[in-house]
């Protein structure tokens, strides 16, 4: 018995790309670090929060790289010149990828109280009807 995919399903026509994004989101690697939510806060909007505590506005990037919001922080160690008697807070830094649909886009970004905020919106989808004409062959 051969594996049913997407992109072979007889009703499913043109989802070959949805199924490399699939298999791409599952390999990115995205650590346990930061933990970080995902909330609805509308029909059409989302917020992403992750726990950045320790990380300053420019520690922290944002960018959308062929629809993946990537979010990355880069601590510096600034440990020069100090004596840790225990140094259990590491400077660290992390990547956190989430794949867009085509009709999400990127809102503000804040950070606050040591969570960072980025807000998402959906576009409103449009039905659309097309009628296609038959000819004779």
């Amino acid at each position: 018995m051969t594996k049913m995919t997407l992109g072979s399903h007889p009703h499913m026509l043109g989802f070959e790309q949805l199924e490399r994004l699939l298999e791409r989101t599952a390999k990115s690697g995205n650590e346990g670090y930061p933990p970080f939510n995902i909330e609805q806060t509308s029909d059409f909007s989302y917020r992403i929060t992750l726990a950045v505590a320790g990380f300053a506005e420019n520690d922290l990037q944002i960018t959308v790289e062929d629809r993946t919001l990537v979010i990355r922080g880069r601590q510096t160690d600034d440990g020069d010149g100090r004596v840790f008697l225990h140094r259990g807070i590491a400077a660290r830094q992390f990547q956190r990828t989430f794949v867009l649909a085509d009709s999400v886009e990127v809102g503000d970004a804040i950070i606050e109280n040591g969570l960072l905020h980025v807000d998402l919106t959906r576009s409103k989808p449009e039905t659309v009807v097309q009628t296609i004409s038959i000819r004779k062959g």
